[in-house]
């Protein structure tokens, strides 16, 4: 849609220009020039060719904390993702990171490329071809080979969770056919190649019999919740997030599991917390790993601070400023482990950690926490 059209679908011209959301934004805080409230009223101005040059329109982290505070909820996300996807239709485009090597990938992906992704998931357990639960593993097999110098390994948590999932009696199916969910391509402004994507997973998980996806990826889950249905109507399927999954077979008796031993705060993401309002399960799971030991940082839940970046687009010293920021509010409640959730907020706060030579503080997700505490 265009911006007239998506001026009127998100209503902004409810706008009260009160400001609450550039006071609320993460990016505002470290990057004075940028404004949720300015882009606003530039386009009931009708400015709307200098709105879509605007660089700053890739700096927006899409995190929701303006949505989540805004007094009239208008869905600012949603309205920069609309003008990202008219920017990129007239060829204007953000700067990838890691020289676009993911984007890359999700080109290929999306254009049918084979795959030989799951030799570590026969390593880690059992798994199937069919079955009535697929686990969506996303795109962790190529983060940790980009990602292995800064000593992140993001299949330690797919291996995590075959094993759990093995524990509690369930054998998932994982297979070499699965694509990127399209996130980050639709986020980027890029819907065409999202759509490929999207189709060929939910034809590969209608093939395999599946009544039941789970996923450890905050933002594979929520893009298939959120923007599967719109693109796509009703899958056949129930989308779980894995540490609902996980809460439900510890209150069934299928899993167990024993003291954590150490003192843990907790990351929420911005896709799983404010955008898919999954708050309660980590902090159930953590309750019965640490107890008392479980520290809450200042800003959490529906007020947590991102990790910094989205997308694998625009990381700049903006987002080193953020990150260094969340990561020294998580060292002042006393904890000494930084829980995660997300494969990219572990990958990004765990970038920022390796130049903050003088914080010690060790970060870990929590479906490898739970998987090394199970009897």
């Amino acid at each position: 849609m265009n911006i007239g059209e998506s001026i009127n679908f998100y209503r902004t011209y409810y706008c009260l220009d009160c400001g609450v959301c550039t006071g609320s934004c993460p990016v505002a805080r470290v990057l004075p020039g940028f404004s949720p409230r300015l882009f606003v009223e530039k386009a009931l101005l009708g400015l709307g060719d200098e709105l879509l040059r605007d660089p700053d329109l890739w700096s927006c982290l899409t995190c929701g904390r303006c949505f989540e505070r805004c007094p009239t909820k208008i869905d600012f996300p949603e309205f920069m993702r609309n003008l990202r996807q008219e920017a990129a239709a007239r060829g204007l485009a953000p700067a990838l990171a890691h020289h676009g090597m993911l984007q890359s990938v999700m080109e290929f992906q999306a254009r049918g490329v084979s795959q030989k992704k799951t030799e570590w998931a026969r390593e880690a357990g059992k798994i199937a071809d069919t079955g009535e639960v697929f686990y969506f593993v996303g795109c962790m097999p190529y983060f940790s080979v980009i990602f292995r110098d800064i000593g992140v390994d993001s299949l330690t948590i797919g291996r995590s969770v075959i094993k759990i999932l093995n524990a509690a009696g369930v054998t998932p199916v994982v297979s070499d056919e699965e694509a990127c969910c399209g996130h980050d391509m639709l986020w980027n402004g890029n819907p065409e190649t999202f759509k490929k994507l999207a189709a060929k997973n939910l034809e590969l998980i209608r093939r395999s019999g599946a009544k039941k996806v789970v996923f450890s990826c905050p933002e594979g889950y929520y893009t298939f919740k959120h923007h599967y249905p719109q693109y796509f109507g009703d899958l056949g399927f129930e989308a779980v997030h894995f540490y609902d999954f996980v809460e439900q077979m510890i209150a069934d008796g299928a899993l167990h599991l024993s003291d954590g031993a150490k003192s843990y705060t907790y990351h929420d993401p911005c896709r799983l917390g404010r955008m898919a309002k999954i708050y309660q399960s980590p902090r159930s799971i953590l309750g019965s790993l640490a107890g008392d030991r479980f520290r809450e940082m200042e800003r959490n839940r529906e007020n947590s601070v991102c990790c910094g970046t989205t997308g694998w687009a625009n990381c700049s010293s903006c987002s080193k400023q953020i990150q260094a920021e969340r990561l020294r509010e998580a060292k002042a409640t006393g904890a000494n482990t930084l829980i995660t959730s997300c494969p990219k907020c572990q990958i990004h706060l765990s970038c920022a950690l390796t130049s903050m030579e003088d914080m010690d503080l060790e970060i870990k997700d929590l479906t490898t926490l739970i998987c090394e505490n199970m009897r």
